[in-house]
């Protein structure tokens, strides 16, 4: 049974308003990924990426979207009543006002999470934010956009995604690991693609290299067939 909230009413405003932000939409289901996988998350999905994965699922976010101030946002995701919040997308980093949204979001008393792909620095980023970062694979075409020196400012709270479409993902993600020894810095999560690489298979490689990684499906998509990141 499919329990994802509508989203949230966006109202709009006229013009360009300080702190405002484009917004495809907020609405509240659980966390498909990543260390709080199974809880109850409000999301905040921001319209725009100037990626283009080529297993994106949410690329009805690269356009649209009604402008929000920031007190609209966070009046939204009072209204969600739950104390997990991740700012997602699109590319939210695109977004210049998406680090003083953050900022709101902690100041409420939120545990906050960003989705961001490492194409722009997370430097920035409050310091109480949980940044997820996937590291673009060579199957995503773009791998190209990884930003690699937001490696050297990620903290021990954070995590790095690795997208698995093949063998040659698997091996490109497990030399990222060594060479900048990720697992020691954060945790590490690998997914596979569904549809270009078997769970199964991803989770033995996995287990034969004994790699200190979490392994993690897309729970959304178990649940309730979601193609649409929700």
């Amino acid at each position: 049974m499919e329990v994802t909230l509508q989203p949230a009413a966006v109202p709009s405003t006229s013009g360009r308003v300080d702190g405002a932000l484009r917004i495809t939409e907020i609405f509240l289901s659980l966390q498909g990924e990543s260390s709080t996988i199974g809880m109850p998350t409000t999301f905040v999905r921001l319209t725009g990426c100037p990626l283009r994965c080529v297993y994106c699922d949410t690329a009805y976010a690269f356009k649209g979207g009604r402008m929000m101030t920031r007190d609209e946002v966070l009046s939204a995701v009072a209204g969600q009543g739950v104390p997990h919040v991740c700012v997602t997308g699109g590319e939210p980093l695109a977004q210049p006002g998406c680090n003083a949204l953050l900022q709101a979001l902690v100041e409420e008393g939120y545990l906050v999470s960003l989705e961001t792909s490492g194409a722009f620095p997370i430097g920035s980023v409050p310091v109480e934010v949980t940044v997820v970062m996937d590291l673009k694979t060579p199957s995503s075409g773009e791998m190209h956009r990884n930003l690699m020196n937001n490696i050297a400012a990620l903290r021990p709270h954070h995590e790095v995604k690795f997208v698995i479409g093949g063998a040659e993902d698997y091996a490109w993600a497990v030399a990222q690991l060594r060479e900048h020894r990720l697992s020691e810095r954060v945790q590490v999560l690998f997914s596979p693609i569904k549809g270009a690489q078997d769970p199964t298979e991803l989770a033995d490689w996995i287990v034969r290299d004994r790699l200190p990684v979490r392994f993690q499906v897309q729970l959304h998509k178990i649940l309730w067939a979601d193609e649409a990141g929700r």
